[in-house]
């Protein structure tokens, strides 16, 4: 699912959210750790102004440790509902599929597969039931880096920048239960977007498939093996997978929006979570908890590195973000993300994982209709003195 739009005081992420996997936009020159920090609170207080923002939740850390808690803005729409709780949990989006990435990598690291097996060898039901053209071609390390060529089921068309489009399903359909093997059979009918290995082309088709490899691998489902493999030894402990309908963020947190048909905002907070999953991302947690799993990332306790760099090396055809360049925080920091019907999730976070800032932004309009100053955020936070 797409990124909004983050103006380029640190960088523009007018991307699809799956880039942050392949594409992570340096914006400084690297340096050693601030001297001190700057108030989180009243950072999210200067984002809550950003038209069609409804709430804003964010927490920074460093070496692990919160430097800022705050959140501003109402839990629901025309300020009602009182203030989110500034370590409330919220939907992560698309930083699911690092996620997923790091389990599927990991089974490589044991033997479970190897990074040129096929998907058609691997999900035998895929060819069996015609849901993916040219299956016997297709790779785990071409659905790993967006280049498999399978189209997208999420969005009919993308938007001009390249990122995905509006959802082709029915946004305020809440109940029904679809299985992952559903949503790659909405993919059939459409183009496919390259050959085999030959371009990147974000698709959380291509999620959505290891999610199912994972499961068929291990035996076990995508929310056990993302518990037992990453959230349990990094003390993740108010994460979890959403996996299907009623599922939807526990304890009290900030409700997002979407326009219906005649332009009116409706309450999403109880989006499909069979939708999400590990293609467009059912991943709930919290700024702690992200942080945590960014920083054991980027510090290589998860992957070896050469299994690590599957996922990091930029792809030449890979779009890069508008807005690259020098920042003043003096390092360089990276984003990644994810939105959907309702909210706007990234998390920025040091070349050397020593520090992370982690927000939610719940909506009233489209995520494509939102401009957030995120950079500004976090400027604000990691170099007040600039």
């Amino acid at each position: 699912m797409p990124y909004g739009n983050v103006r380029p005081s640190l960088s523009r992420a007018g991307l699809a959210a799956g880039v942050a996997l392949l594409m992570l936009a340096p914006t400084g020159p690297a340096a050693a750790g601030p001297a001190r920090v700057g108030s989180v609170q009243k950072a999210m207080e200067e984002l809550a102004r950003t038209p069609g923002v409804v709430g804003v939740v964010g927490g920074a850390y460093v070496d692990g440790r919160s430097v800022g808690l705050g959140s501003a803005g109402a839990r629901l729409l025309d300020g009602k509902g009182g203030k989110i709780p500034p370590n409330s949990r919220f939907r992560i989006w698309s930083q699911t599929k690092q996620m997923v990435a790091t389990v599927v990598l990991q089974l490589v690291e044991e033997g479970e597969l190897g990074l040129d097996d096929k998907l058609s060898d691997l999900l035998p039901v895929v060819v069996e039931k015609d849901l993916v053209q040219r299956a016997d071609e297709v790779t785990v390390r071409q659905l790993l880096r967006h280049t498999s060529g399978v189209p997208d089921w999420y969005a009919d068309k993308p938007n001009p920048d390249g990122s995905e489009g509006d959802p082709a399903f029915d946004v305020f359909d809440f109940t029904t239960p679809y299985r992952p093997l559903d949503l790659v059979g909405w993919s059939r009918g459409r183009p496919r977007t390259g050959e085999p290995g030959e371009k990147w082309s974000y698709s959380n088709t291509n999620y959505t498939l290891l999610g199912l490899i994972i499961e068929r691998l291990t035996g076990h489902d995508l929310a056990t093996e993302l518990h037992t493999r990453l959230f349990g030894p990094l003390r993740m402990t108010r994460s979890y997978l959403m996996a299907e309908p009623p599922d939807g963020v526990r304890g009290p947190h900030g409700h997002g929006y979407y326009p219906d048909a005649d332009g009116t905002p409706r309450d999403v907070d109880r989006f499909n979570a069979s939708l999400a999953g590990a293609g467009a991302g059912g991943v709930v947690s919290t700024a702690h908890d992200v942080s945590a799993f960014n920083r054991a990332f980027t510090q290589g306790k998860l992957l070896p590195p050469e299994l690590q760099r599957v996922l990091t090396d930029r792809l030449p055809s890979a779009p890069r973000s508008r807005g690259e360049g020098r920042g003043r925080c003096g390092d360089d920091l990276y984003i990644t993300g994810g939105s959907a019907p309702g909210s706007i999730a990234m998390t920025f976070y040091s070349e050397d994982g020593r520090r992370q800032f982690a927000m939610s932004f719940t909506l009233s309009v489209k995520p494509s209709a939102v401009e957030v100053d995120a950079g500004k955020a976090v400027e604000s936070v990691f170099c007040p003195s600039a």
